[in-house]
């Protein structure tokens, strides 16, 4: 999977990140994932913990398959997933992100 953050000091837009973000780079990121849209959306159908919804500014975590929201034409890649991450215990939801990841290449 590769992984789109702006608090990554690799990510092209990192630089104006760290400029025009105070206190941190947020709790959004993307990942796209190895295997393509169908282990995209397998992935994010074995998710337990984050819930599959669109949404911003709420305590529980997300994801959703942007490509399958914005529907045919979407400029975004079919195999991304983009993640909001609430207050859950961080270890439990990378173990969830894990898990699910596992799923969509079954």
């Amino acid at each position: 999977a590769r992984v789109l953050y702006p608090g990554l000091p690799q990510h092209p837009g990192h630089d104006i990140a760290a400029r025009q973000m105070e206190g941190g780079f947020g709790f959004m990121l993307s990942v796209q994932v190895t295997g393509g849209e169908a282990a995209a959306i397998k992935a994010a159908a074995h998710v337990e913990l984050y819930k599959r919804a669109t949404s911003l500014g709420g305590v529980e975590s997300l994801i959703e398959h942007r490509a399958s929201i914005e529907g045919a034409g979407s400029p975004c890649p079919t195999d991304l997933l983009r993640l909001s991450t609430g207050i859950e215990d961080v270890e439990d939801l990378y173990a969830d992100l894990d898990q699910a990841l596992k799923a969509g290449h079954d």
